[in-house]
């Protein structure tokens, strides 16, 4: 018999640590987003690992904007951040406060509340793909830049939660280039997922955006303090 989920919440010193640890701990966890119409929770399967302002691939990397603050710290807390014109992110943040660094969650399986999710999500052809992708995610947990900042140990009631779940088993990890980072970043093998679980999503290496793309990018993410929710 499979025991329950363990529902201890982890706590801030789990968070204040070096990104490199939390990131593949956190594999087999429980989120649990708390909605109002009811609550929504996910075994995290995938995650990303970002270093900061040492790590050419994460959002900090040229320091503190208004946009990437809540990397900045206190540890334990979510960073919400909109892409493309189109879709969020939920990461969370790691490390001692001043320092920016944070995990960004790919993936997961609906293990509560997949109705609510499917609302979210009407277009996902069969509940593994629920949020399998970090756009997916947010979207089948409703999460949005209202989000940025929220404390996830704050305790019960609070609108992110993450609780102990089952770790995945060392063994069971697997590690490798993150999705669709280029340049200096590239290589780091900081995306960390639980082998052979169908909810984990398909590698894809950085494809380089024409000019054009990148301008439509650049008036896309100026437009961030207006966003529209999406549907994946």
């Amino acid at each position: 018999m499979i025991p329950a989920p363990d529902r201890t919440p982890l706590d801030r010193d789990f968070f204040d640590r070096p990104v490199l640890e939390v990131a593949p701990e956190l594999l087999g966890r429980t989120l649990v987003r708390t909605t109002p119409e009811g609550p929504i929770e996910l075994r995290i399967t995938e995650v990303e690992a970002y270093a900061g302002e040492a790590d050419p691939g994460s959002h900090a990397y040229r320091g503190r904007t208004e946009r990437n603050a809540s990397m900045f710290g206190p540890p334990g807390h979510a960073y919400v951040y909109f892409i493309y014109g189109m879709w969020f992110s939920l990461n969370l943040v790691c490390g001692p406060e001043g320092t920016a660094s944070g995990v960004l969650l790919r993936g997961g399986e609906v293990i509560r509340g997949a109705d609510l999710a499917r609302k979210h999500r009407p277009k996902a052809r069969a509940d593994r793909e629920l949020a399998q992708g970090p756009a997916r995610l947010a979207t089948a947990l409703d999460i949005d830049r209202s989000l940025n900042g929220t404390d996830v140990c704050a305790g019960p009631g609070a609108p992110l939660r993450i609780l102990a779940g089952h770790p995945v088993p060392r063994p069971r990890i697997r590690s490798g280039p993150r999705t669709g980072v280029g340049g200096d970043g590239a290589a780091h093998p900081w995306r960390f997922w639980a082998d052979g679980d169908p909810t984990v999503s398909p590698y894809r290496a950085h494809v380089p955006r024409n000019r054009g793309q990148k301008a439509e990018q650049g008036m896309e993410q100026r437009t961030e303090k207006t966003p529209r929710t999406s549907r994946a």
